[in-house]
């Protein structure tokens, strides 16, 4: 794959809450609308085109994960009831290097098949199904071709940029459990979280852990050094020194670190980490409000360093105060009877107005993802 490819462009159909939707995506995406408007189902597609050709994972097993081809149809789907997902593949000066394309349904027995499979490179499409085979042998069409190395040689490029996807969502509960790695491979709820620091060739992992001591000063001035040990079973875990009025300061191990520590950590491992494209859910949580401001320039220095494509949902008019973030960058959603729309900020001439007026993007935008009336949740109580 050449290097600065992003996904460029996404285009869903009766995919959970979107009836249709068709949004240009940029190197940071940050993705901004109502409780369930459907901001962890947009990231979703990009994790189900992952685990389409994950090790262990496939066609089938990805609908498997997410309870079968009913629970992802849209609610709204009518008189089209095939579920499609099509991304392009490119970077600012070709936007559609690769496009892939994959619609699916069920059969009477509720197993998904495919629908229609498609590869278009530079305009010229190398794939289109169903074919002659699949016409002669219908199983062929319960799998992809990109999951299949003997037939996807020549575009196995989009198998291994969609393996390149990461998600991270971590919960702290997890990360202390010290039965958490069991069973568990690149969990995005952080599970194996230290086994993947543990895991990391030695000079990656102590420069990385270097750059995220330097880093996390800044949010937890007390915290003198951070390192990895095994314990006696061979358990990883991750201690701080902090500054006590002990002169030998305080150790700290995972089991003792905040919520906000061990998340920001886990932030921070993550955006430092491979090249593909980085999904975040929420990175807000437990943090203070004069950190979430600084993630979006944290994303861009990473950014520079990897060239890696960050796609972030948030409910933070903190993290949205930063000036530097373009409305081309953020996507509302806005859900409805037929479904979510989605939207970037500068199609709302409303929204221009108000930056033109001197607002931020936060004063602009969070009034257009909060419920009606909230307070009414506190009087239905006693309904």
């Amino acid at each position: 794959m050449e290097s600065g490819i992003r996904f460029t462009q996404v285009h869903l159909s009766n995919w959970r809450n979107f009836s249709r939707v068709s949004s240009n995506l940029q190197k940071r995406v940050f993705l901004v609308g109502p409780n369930a408007s459907g901001k962890s189902n947009f990231l979703d597609c990009f994790k189900f085109l992952h685990d389409i050709v994950s090790v262990g994972g496939g066609f089938q097993e990805a609908v498997r994960r997410r309870h079968g081809v009913s629970s992802l149809r849209c609610y709204a789907a009518r008189r089209y009831p095939d579920i499609g997902i099509q991304v392009s593949l490119g970077n600012d000066t070709e936007p559609e290097i690769w496009t892939y394309e994959v619609h699916f349904s069920q059969d009477n027995n509720q197993r998904p098949f495919i629908k229609r499979e498609k590869v278009i490179t530079r305009g010229e499409e190398i794939l289109s199904r169903p074919n002659e085979q699949d016409t002669q042998d219908s199983e062929r069409l319960k799998q992809t071709y990109l999951e299949q190395v003997n037939v996807n040689r020549d575009f196995r490029d989009i198998s291994e940029f969609f393996a390149s996807v990461r998600y991270l969502h971590l919960v702290p509960q997890l990360v202390r459990d010290p039965d958490r790695s069991v069973g568990r491979h690149n969990d995005p709820f952080g599970g194996d979280f230290l086994e993947q620091v543990a895991s990391a060739p030695d000079k990656t992992r102590e420069a990385r852990l270097r750059r995220m001591l330097n880093a996390m000063r800044v949010a937890v001035p007390q915290l003198e050094t951070l390192e990895l040990q095994r314990d006696a079973r061979g358990t990883p875990h991750l201690r701080g020194k902090y500054q006590h009025w002990r002169a030998q300061g305080a150790w700290q191990t995972e089991d003792q670190f905040s919520d906000g520590t061990l998340r920001l950590m886990g932030l921070l491992w993550a955006v430092m980490g491979g090249p593909g494209p980085l999904l975040l859910e929420e990175p807000e949580l437990s943090l203070h409000s004069e950190v979430v401001q600084y993630i979006p320039q944290m994303l861009v220095r990473v950014q520079r360093r990897s060239g890696s494509q960050v796609m972030v949902s948030t409910h933070s008019g903190d993290l949205l105060k930063d000036e530097g973030i373009g409305l081309d960058e953020v996507l509302v959603l806005s859900p409805g009877t037929e479904g979510t729309t989605v939207k970037t900020a500068g199609e709302f001439q409303e929204v221009r107005a108000l930056l033109e007026g001197g607002s931020n993007l936060a004063e602009a935008l969070i009034p257009r993802t909060r419920p009606v009336d909230p307070q009414q949740m506190v009087f239905k109580l006693d309904d």
